[in-house]
């Protein structure tokens, strides 16, 4: 519980209450009291129903489907806080999206990435509280301070419970060549063996899988990426390794579950045992699967939100 320095605020946007509730629930302290409602043409309106003056302000808003009213949404209350006057404003963004356009990866594209990341300090937040950037380097996209949090730890606990540390039987696998840093220190938790999927993506949420580098054969193999958006490449990750590697069998992690369109469909048809996902993206109402499972983040948003207000060391969390 939080004893000292100035009062805190937790407010939300809709993108995901359940979450922000959570993470009130471990500081011991009410989510703040707000309205996010939208004018008969669509256009977002905030109405802030307690006082912000002078308070450690921190706003919970996932940039999830719909991606561009959620991040308005999140835009206006920052606005919102700044001109009533609040001491610090911290956005707590457990999924930020348009970080996959983070470069010019052919001629004339967008960088929205940093687009975004001029939206949020030009509207006044003044610190950003995010976890599992689909890229790392987004963090220098920001001229205030970005704390990262990493997911991998909850998934390592949770595998580790399940097929114990350093299990010759099981092994990582990168499903793709960008996620090799993440996959290394996930297998580095487990102290498992690692492989990785050389694949070839001709257009967004279309990729074919070329080759496997490491033997998977006989191995139980745990796939960890940071999001699945439509798990067309994540089901065919999964086949190519039973179909091709004769791996004995597929569990899923990833950080974000976006599972747009027949995502959940896509999972419950494939070779993948378990899926393993973090709420910071609210399971869709309309999804039903046993294969997908959740681990929730509240805890580590709420100890990350508590070292902040008290200007506490983060770096454990990043352990």
């Amino acid at each position: 519980m939080i004893s000292h320095g100035k009062e805190i605020r937790v407010f939300a946007g809709n993108s995901n209450l359940p979450l922000a509730e959570g993470i009130c629930g471990y500081l011991g302290c009410p989510l703040g009291k707000s309205e996010v409602t939208a004018f008969a043409d669509g256009e977002c309106s905030i109405t802030l129903y307690e006082p912000v003056r002078g308070t450690d302000v921190f706003i919970v808003q996932s940039t999830c489907h719909p991606v561009n009213e959620r991040l308005m949404e999140l835009l206006i209350m920052i606005d919102a806080c700044r001109r009533a006057s609040a001491g610090r404003i911290t956005a707590v963004i457990p999924y930020f999206g348009y970080a996959r356009q983070d470069r010019k990866a052919k001629s004339r594209d967008p960088i929205s990435a940093k687009l975004v990341a001029n939206l949020l300090t030009k509207a006044g937040a003044d610190r950003i509280l995010t976890m599992d950037l689909h890229a790392p380097q987004i963090q220098g996209f920001f001229d205030i301070p970005v704390d990262n949090l990493m997911g991998a730890y909850l998934f390592a606990n949770s595998y580790i419970n399940r097929f114990g540390k350093a299990n010759p039987d099981v092994m990582v696998v990168s499903p793709d060549v960008g996620s090799v840093t993440r996959a290394r220190t996930f297998a580095h938790r487990l102290e498992t063996g690692m492989a990785i999927l050389d694949k070839r993506r001709e257009k967004a949420n279309v990729s074919e899988v070329l080759h496997i580098i490491g033997d998977v054969r006989g191995k139980t193999v745990v796939l960890h990426d940071d999001m699945i958006d439509t798990a067309g490449s994540l089901v065919g990750a999964a086949k190519t390794l039973m179909e091709l590697g004769g791996a004995k069998e597929i569990y899923a992690c990833a950080t974000h579950g976006i599972l747009s369109g027949d995502a959940v469909r896509r999972v419950n048809d494939s070779y993948i045992k378990e899926l393993l996902l973090l709420d910071t993206i609210p399971y869709p109402d309309t999804a039903q699967s046993g294969k997908i499972r959740y681990i929730t983040v509240a805890p580590l948003f709420g100890e990350a939100i508590e070292r902040i207000y008290e200007e506490a060391s983060m770096a454990s969390l990043f352990d």
